[in-house]
């Protein structure tokens, strides 16, 4: 079985005010990323400290914080986040930080997100909340990403928050156009009401899609508590984990770093290798760093 590999989503649209541990700014982003790192992430992924609705996202905060990560830690692997599509935005402009920080050498690991789908949290009623979130990528948004990390020889984490991204993802990796990937396989927790519930029933109809091929694959809960769902299973069958406080919700209030020391310890107890940086890239064909 291949090692873990452990990926730390460390803030995302998270707020200090629902967990101090948050890194925000880039010194914040810096010391988290080099913590998780040493406490056995493989991948580190973060957004700037700028809203999750600008379409337009900047390069400079990567490229100020990366360039500081990889003095320490020159085989970390690193990924940022992109805006939402819509008429307010291209994907050239949605796009446009990704192919900068590859342009500047310091992008190995892009994301491409093959699909839509509507994101809010749930209201006083425990009904989804009334907003108009809807997180846009048309499918020729699709193909304008795949080019360009193909052009760039970039390998890149896809997104699955529904089955039908799945579908539009391995379209793609049939006709050999699919860079060199890792399926990042989403599930809904009780805080956020989209796609598949963290379950063993929703990763095995995963899992029966993704059979005739030999994509590495990550389970990861948005709105819950992957530790505690679905990080066994996936340890168990060959699969790999993302933690991190982008993705926690409940009760505590853990730092990035302890929620990678959990999954390093559970990997342990069920006698299985934690990857380091250097085999999470050869494992998903993410190129060397020039």
């Amino acid at each position: 079985m291949q090692p873990l590999i452990i990926e730390a989503a460390i803030n995302g649209a998270t707020s200090k005010s629902a967990n101090p541990h948050v890194p925000r700014m880039v010194a914040e982003v810096v010391e988290c990323a080099c913590a998780c790192f040493d406490a056995g992430a493989a991948i580190v992924h973060h957004h700037n400290d700028e809203s999750l609705l600008h379409a337009r996202h900047a390069a400079a905060p990567y490229r100020e914080a990366w360039t500081a990560i990889y003095a320490r830690r020159p085989d970390a692997l690193l990924y940022p986040t992109m805006g939402s599509g819509g008429a307010q935005a291209t994907i050239r402009e949605r796009y446009a930080h990704v192919e900068a920080l590859a342009d500047a050498g310091l992008l190995r690991l892009a994301l491409l997100d093959p699909g839509s789908v509507s994101l809010g949290g749930v209201d006083a009623q425990g009904l989804p909340a009334a907003v108009d979130v809807v997180y846009q990528n048309t499918f020729a948004d699709v193909r304008y990403m795949a080019d360009v990390c193909r052009a760039r020889a970039l390998a890149i984490h896809v997104s699955i928050f529904e089955p039908g991204f799945l579908r539009v993802a391995l379209a793609y990796h049939a006709a050999g156009r699919l860079p060199p990937a890792k399926i990042q396989l989403y599930f809904g927790g009780p805080a956020l009401p989209f796609g598949l519930p963290p379950t063993a029933p929703s990763l095995d109809a995963y899992l029966a899609m993704l059979a005739a091929t030999d994509l590495p694959w990550m389970v990861g809960v948005l709105g819950g508590d992957v530790t505690s769902t679905l990080a066994p299973l996936a340890i168990e069958r060959g699969g790999h984990v993302r933690v991190g406080l982008e993705d926690y919700d409940g009760p505590r209030r853990p730092a990035n770093e302890e929620l990678v020391a959990e999954i390093v310890a559970m990997a342990r107890r069920a006698g299985r290798r934690v990857a380091t940086p250097a085999e999470a890239a050869a494992i998903i064909g993410i190129p060397l760093r020039g």
